[in-house]
């Protein structure tokens, strides 16, 4: 039977789940949307790595550069900017600007110096990219440039300053004569004459520490490192031949800076090429060489890591490009 009583009792036992429910309430009313923190946007340290042989091959970025493509090459624009949007891409292609890290156990070889402070911001990332990678700028002994333009030297020097300061810096003596020297700004185009003044700015501190030592045709630079001719794109354009314990890597540099054209057609040639014709046909005798051989290829403006493989595909080639592993870093 209720009675008065009881009914006091049952109200005294509800009172703290009620003030438990009404603070519940007020909490819900009070809370306030979680706010993320702002976008971060930054890219993830440029850097890939993977093992040939017994070396250590690290691809570095530099940074990327957008390039109105279907100016720059000398085929169609129409059919550049169909092939581009094939590959869900613009006729102002964001390239990749890529230098490669090789330690050969006694030697440690950075191939290509980047552009430097030359393409503004999104450009001169490189020794961020050496410093992610776990090395130092100092550590490395030798550059070996495929040329001298501003994208693959313009990162030696800044303000006057060497970037490598241990380092001995290698290149054809080919390339050393010509863009050393002013008298030959008239063999190039007008707007490319600016490289002339790169090439005193970024090489002149090397010169006088006595650390340009250029070299003649195709040579062992390092063991394991040979220079291969690839004249063409310049003078002296190099490429290199990277091979331990039957594994072989070979160094493109500027063979190629359109994949997504120049791989299906390799006689499409760029505004750069000082010998458009010869560059052209080395382009040719190099996809075949690294189809027929399965070699690994690396190559500076093709998308980063950069490092693949090449396969024949009716009159042209397919790129391969190296899959993301753990396992590759294991021997």
């Amino acid at each position: 039977m209720s009675t008065p009583y009881h009914a006091a009792v049952r109200a005294i036992r509800m009172l703290p789940l009620a003030a438990a429910l009404a603070a519940s309430a007020t909490s819900i009313q009070a809370a306030q949307p979680v706010q993320p923190p702002a976008q971060v946007r930054t890219q993830a340290p440029g850097f890939y790595r993977m093992m040939l042989g017994a070396f250590e091959v690290t691809a570095l970025s530099d940074g990327t550069v957008a390039v109105p493509l279907d100016q720059l090459l000398r085929n169609p624009p129409e059919d550049t900017a169909s092939r581009l949007a094939q590959a869900h891409l613009g006729t102002r292609a964001e390239t990749s600007i890529n230098a490669f890290l090789i330690h050969t156990g006694s030697h440690l070889a950075l191939v290509d110096a980047g552009a430097g402070d030359l393409f503004g911001k999104d450009g001169g990332r490189l020794l961020d990219s050496i410093r992610a990678a776990g090395y130092r700028p100092e550590d490395i002994d030798t550059v070996l440039l495929t040329h001298i333009h501003a994208d693959h030297s313009g990162g030696l020097t800044r303000q006057g300053k060497r970037m490598f300061p241990a380092a001995d810096i290698r290149v054809d003596q080919r390339d050393v004569d010509f863009w050393l020297n002013p008298a030959n700004a008239g063999k190039v185009a007008k707007e490319e004459r600016h490289a002339f003044a790169d090439a005193e700015a970024a090489l002149r501190p090397y010169i006088e520490a006595g650390r340009l030592k250029p070299f003649d045709g195709e040579t062992e630079l390092l063991p394991g490192i040979r220079a291969v001719a690839g004249a063409g794109h310049t003078p002296g354009h190099s490429l290199y031949l990277v091979e331990s314990e039957g594994k072989k890597l070979v160094l493109w540099g500027d063979l190629i800076h359109a994949q997504d054209v120049q791989f299906a057609k390799p006689g499409v040639t760029i505004r750069f090429d000082v010998d458009a014709a010869a560059a052209a046909r080395q382009r040719l005798a190099r996809m075949d060489e690294a189809a027929r051989q399965g070699w690994l290829v690396a190559a500076a403006h093709i998308g980063f890591p950069g490092i693949g493989h090449v396969r024949r595909s009716g009159d042209g080639y397919l790129w391969q490009p190296v899959r993301y592993s753990l396992e590759g870093l294991r021997r």
